[in-house]
């Protein structure tokens, strides 16, 4: 094996060096004390599980993204999780098991076979919280209102995009026509593709009912201002269903409309995930394809658990959000001197409790300063040891 082949990674696999490290666990630390204030408590789900139950429920729609490797102690398939949402979501109905709304954020590792985009990550740094337990639009804004948080700890607040959408539109549509559920799925993945052509073709080869053929053709093209949602009503006009979600998402529209977020509303978006039940939504910046954070009401995703509950959340990828941050100033100082030396010892440990950055110069070593990131030293003088800059 040449050399280069030993510290090649893997497509879509990077390691982050100090420099962004650091403002990546900035973000993190900043964002996790955000979630506590909202009275989000933080979980850690298991990196690895049994198949069987990483891939319940919700989990189903990321069998292709997930790792399945072999445990050895069982012989049983395991998953490397592809997501944490489905997860934590086992969490609120099988081990909490709570009457009250039930807030948890979380953040950590997940691992993906393929990316999101073509040249993304695998290996996102999964950020996000889940409210379990309230049904409506109270809950829906609550999660949205803080994804906004969010976004302004990134500094980013000033220029996303929020797109939102309604699953509930695409399924009071299908209600009205009878199609099995193999036909169910294969026109979701018609909207999730946005596929003109075949929509069009599987509408006529069904002969479904001519107003709901009619909305199901322009629904996917149903997209821009908050404007679309009056031809929204007009389209919808015979089915309640879908009417209803369009009310809960207009709602939405006019309370975020007076907060200055700037919207663009997508009426046929799915999100591509089985599991979503009502309002949908993702925060982009303009011109990029890949959204900066998105979520959504997921309700009844526990009932494979033995606990249907209401459930709305949101996830991002902190590498993502970090990408646009500039490091704190994180001056340290360059110690001259040996721990042996007690009262240099506790003029270093004096340093430290003030929260200063102090690094040790090391003998017979190369202590450059600027490499070492200190533009003050700690040196000795004749009233003891005191900071001189460099």
């Amino acid at each position: 094996m040449n050399q280069e082949a030993q510290w090649l990674l893997p497509d879509g696999v990077e390691e982050v060096l100090p420099g962004r490290a650091r403002v990546i666990e900035q973000l993190r630390r900043r964002t996790l004390d955000l979630y506590q204030q909202w009275g989000y408590e933080l979980v850690f789900p298991p990196l690895i599980e049994f198949l069987e139950s990483l891939l319940n429920g919700a989990g189903r729609d990321l069998e292709r993204e997930t790792f399945k490797i072999t445990d050895q102690l069982t012989g049983r398939l395991m998953g490397v999780r592809a997501d944490i949402t489905p997860q934590v979501a086992r969490m609120d109905a099988h081990s909490l098991r709570e009457n009250a709304p039930t807030r948890l954020c979380y953040c950590s590792s997940a691992l993906r076979t393929r990316p999101a985009v073509a040249g993304g990550t695998r290996l996102p740094y999964q950020i996000g919280v889940e409210l379990f337990g309230h049904a409506g639009a109270d809950s829906d804004l609550e999660v949205i209102s803080l994804l906004l948080e969010t976004l302004k700890l990134s500094g980013l607040d000033q220029t996303i995009v929020l797109d939102l959408g309604h699953v509930g539109l695409f399924r009071g549509l299908v209600e009205a026509c009878d199609l099995s559920e193999a036909e169910q799925y294969q026109l979701e993945d018609i909207y999730v593709r946005k596929a003109k052509v075949e929509l069009e073709s599987f509408v006529a080869e069904r002969n479904l009912p001519g107003k709901a053929g009619e909305a199901l053709l322009a629904l996917p093209w149903l997209a821009g201002e908050p404007s679309v949602l009056e031809q929204a009503r007009t389209l919808l006009g015979e089915f309640p269903a879908a009417l209803d979600a369009l009310t809960e998402l207009s709602e939405l529209v006019d309370v975020l409309s007076q907060k200055g977020i700037r919207l663009h509303l997508d009426l046929g978006e799915l999100r591509g995930y089985h599991y979503h039940t009502g309002c949908v939504f993702a925060a982009y910046l303009p011109g990029e394809s890949e959204p900066l954070a998105k979520g959504g009401r997921y309700d009844q995703i526990g009932e494979v658990f033995g606990r249907a509950r209401p459930a709305t959340g949101f996830s991002a990828d902190l590498k993502m959000l970090a990408a646009h941050l500039v490091a704190e100033s994180n001056s340290g100082i360059l110690a001259e001197g040996s721990l042996r030396d007690v009262k240099f010892a506790a003029s270093v440990a004096a340093l430290r409790e003030q929260g200063e950055r102090v690094v040790l110069a090391l003998p017979g070593a190369d202590n450059d300063p600027q490499v070492l990131g200190c533009q003050r030293k700690l040196v000795q003088a004749e009233n003891g040891w005191v900071i001189k800059d460099i």
